[in-house]
């Protein structure tokens, strides 16, 4: 871990009380916020501020879909499977998606401008199959929106 990575860690910590194990959960989003993901070298630093051995936080942290262990794109996609979504072919939306960017579900592509991951629910279930990039949402789409989409932000990233 760099020194600036471990001096930003060391104020997150100041944020929340010395050895509070309900902290736990708080400090692992504070650093996922901060950098985007929780790295190795992270959980081990939160296991030794509460006193908590690090297969305990990776077991809490594991059951929480909002918690990743590895950076994400540049763009970061999200595909809902909800049942509404399911309904209206999001599966062979996420398949076809996988296709078009040579990765699967929780991979980064080799250049590191897209990461993949799937949800159980959006809430835009009225504008159903949904897919979110960074947070943003993209209703009704289809492989075609999705290509076009895709070139988008490969045009934006040049």
């Amino acid at each position: 871990m760099n020194q600036s990575m471990d001096n930003e860690i060391d104020s997150i910590f100041q944020k929340h009380q010395r050895n509070q194990r309900e902290a736990l959960i708080p400090i692992l989003q504070d650093i996922q916020e901060q950098y985007g993901y929780i790295s190795e070298e992270a959980v081990q630093k939160v296991g030794l501020f509460l006193a908590i051995p690090t297969s305990k936080i990776y077991g809490v942290a594991t059951f929480y879909d909002q918690f990743h262990f590895q950076p994400k794109g540049k763009f970061h996609i999200t595909v809902c499977r909800g049942t509404t979504c399911h309904l209206e072919e999001s599966d062979n939306l996420l398949e076809e998606v996988s296709k078009y960017l040579k990765i699967s579900q929780s991979e980064v592509s080799r250049d590191g401008m897209f990461s993949l991951e799937t949800t159980t629910c959006m809430g835009a279930c009225g504008r159903a199959p949904v897919i979110s990039v960074n947070g943003n949402y993209y209703e009704q789409m289809t492989i075609d929106t999705f290509k076009e989409l895709i070139e988008s932000f490969k045009q934006r990233a040049l």
